[in-house]
């Protein structure tokens, strides 16, 4: 019954958010509790769920989306983001942003979660739409792709590095084979965001025309002045996962970078760098009713929504439903597909991708002898099929969801229509490839 329950709050999520325009802050909200009540959980436990979801959601990213869009709305009003976007376009080629936009999205998210790859680098994709004359969408759908294929199919990243020690697979050989099986789904969700995505028009700033635009452009910084408040903190959050990777963490100024490379801090930095873009101080770029005020205006409701999908996401963790797909799919014998239907039934359910990795690898853990998974090859595979599985379906009770379409200026119709869907195409990619290479080294 909880499945179908999960199933029914979906389809009202949509006809809520669509047909009745109703804001999805209100929707999710309510739709998690008529869950959790439905479901059985105790009043206590929902309670319990709510806060956990919300905060915890909020407490990981939401300073992160805070200084993201404050980094985002001076880069776009001194014209930095415009003169960035001027430099990337000759280099990739005028059209080719989705395809840009993507491969950053691929290389960036190895070191960096998804949600603060996505916010660090949205200004720059609005800016690359804007000047290349095309939709957002596209764009935005390869970036997060592109996010999402690395998250979830190449260590050092949380999820796969977690699965691959529950399972006792090694790591060289996830990293061996994570590698090429993610280019290939990229490729083909890069594929996906032009010819399906990239149909779908989003203006990439509505409130900004090209005249506008090229009249910030004459005052603009520099590209490279431009590009620190971006670059910076990548940088330092990639030092700080390259550290941590490390066993001796005793050298002088350890401490410090580690510090420095805490994404929240590295945002702050960025930040400040991006304060530095104006060519002269005016007090109305930090005013209520100036930059900074407008800034913070509009990640109001990203926060609020981002929020709400978290508690819907906890309220589904907590009610047990993993627990359930994970005893009803695991009698199915399809032989390496097995983690990846088991991981995509519950990454479709509870919407984290590391929670559906942890929980998948677990459950199959002690099957992986009676399913013929000893091999270093084969249990290296069976942690790729589960990241694969991991991706697949990302939809409202995904937080990430929410920062895709919410920072892309998607309503939650389309967000189904071409990023969820676009998930779904990147993970059967994988796991294509997964039941391909088991098939020719096994």
């Amino acid at each position: 019954m909880i499945i179908l329950y999960l199933l029914l709050s979906i389809l009202l999520i949509v006809i809520l958010t669509n047909r009745y325009k109703i804001h999805p802050f209100l929707v999710l909200f309510g739709v998690a509790l008529l869950y959790g009540l439905a479901s059985g959980m105790s009043t206590t436990a929902i309670i319990e769920s709510i806060n956990e979801g919300f905060g915890g959601t909020l407490g990981k990213i939401g300073l992160i989306i805070i200084f993201g869009v404050i980094i985002g709305a001076f880069l776009e009003n001194t014209g930095g983001a415009y003169r960035l976007a001027e430099k990337v376009l000759k280099l990739v080629g005028e059209k080719r942003v989705p395809t840009a936009m993507g491969i950053l999205g691929y290389i960036i998210s190895i070191p960096v979660f998804a949600d603060s790859g996505f916010i660090l680098l949205s200004p720059l994709n609005k800016s690359l739409s804007k000047k290349a004359g095309i939709s957002l969408a596209g764009s935005s759908i390869a970036l997060a792709l592109g996010l999402m294929a690395t998250h979830t199919l190449v260590p050092p990243t949380p999820g796969p590095i977690a699965a691959a020690g529950i399972l006792g697979a090694d790591i060289g050989w996830v990293l061996l084979l994570g590698i090429p099986v993610s280019a290939v789904a990229i490729t083909v969700g890069i594929f996906y965001a032009y010819r399906v995505a990239g149909k779908v028009y989003i203006d990439p700033n509505p409130d900004t025309t090209v005249e506008e635009m090229n009249a910030k452009m004459k005052n603009a910084p520099s590209a490279i002045a431009s590009s620190l408040p971006i670059l910076i903190p990548i940088i330092l959050i990639i030092i700080r996962s390259l550290l941590m990777a490390q066993e001796d963490l005793s050298f002088t100024g350890m401490s410090i970078l580690l510090f420095l490379g805490e994404p929240i801090i590295a945002l702050i930095l960025g930040m400040l760098l991006a304060f530095t873009l104006p060519g002269k101080f005016e007090e109305e770029y930090f005013s209520q009713d100036g930059w900074m005020g407008k800034a913070l205006k509009d990640c109001t409701t990203i926060l609020l929504i981002t929020g709400a999908g978290g508690v819907f996401g906890k309220i589904l963790q907590n009610s047990g439903i993993s627990d359930t797909l994970g005893a009803v799919l695991s009698e199915m014998n399809i032989g390496i597909l097995l983690p990846f239907v088991l991981s995509a039934a519950i990454k479709s359910a509870q919407g984290s991708s590391t929670v559906a990795l942890i929980t998948t690898a677990s459950i199959i853990y002690p099957m992986m002898g009676t399913l013929g998974f000893e091999s270093e090859m084969a249990k290296a595979l069976v942690v790729l099929s589960i990241g694969a599985g991991s991706a697949v379906i990302s939809h409202a009770n995904d937080s990430f969801f929410w920062v895709v379409t919410q920072m892309s200026g998607m309503d939650t119709k389309t967000g189904y229509r071409i990023y969820s869907v676009g998930t779904l195409v990147l993970g059967v990619t994988g796991a294509a490839c997964v039941f391909l290479l088991y098939l020719l080294l096994n």
